[in-house]
């Protein structure tokens, strides 16, 4: 019995210290971004398995795009890359189904982004 009740809290305890990410962004992001005067509506199809985001974008500067990234404690940071704009890149915060941060969207400036998990 003394056996089996040390193993079982010594397994507590790893599970303890396995990290885990607070916030799970798998699903359909509605984000409007604003590059000071110019900007729209970006949408990001994402799903996340351990602190990896991969995905798509579709909105100004592209269609299926290729999205990479992490989220881990709340915090995301993903980018993809357009024809129209070179390297685009987001980092944020995750509160419920919100999302919001600063963008910077290569040869077209930087700016922020907020937006909402639709699906």
């Amino acid at each position: 019995m003394r056996r089996v009740l040390t193993l079982s809290l010594a397994l507590g305890f790893l599970v303890l210290a396995v990290p885990v990410s607070a916030q799970d962004v798998t699903g359909t992001w509605v984000l409007s971004v604003d590059l000071g005067g110019q900007g729209g509506d970006a949408v990001f199809v994402l799903t996340q398995e351990g602190t990896t985001i991969t995905g798509t974008y579709s909105g100004g500067v592209g269609e299926g795009l290729e999205v990479t990234g992490t989220a881990e404690d709340g915090v995301v940071e993903f980018m993809f890359v357009s024809d129209l704009a070179g390297e685009v890149a987001f980092e944020g915060t995750i509160e419920g189904t919100t999302m919001k941060g600063e963008c910077f969207y290569g040869d077209l400036g930087s700016g922020t982004f907020e937006g909402q998990k639709t699906g």
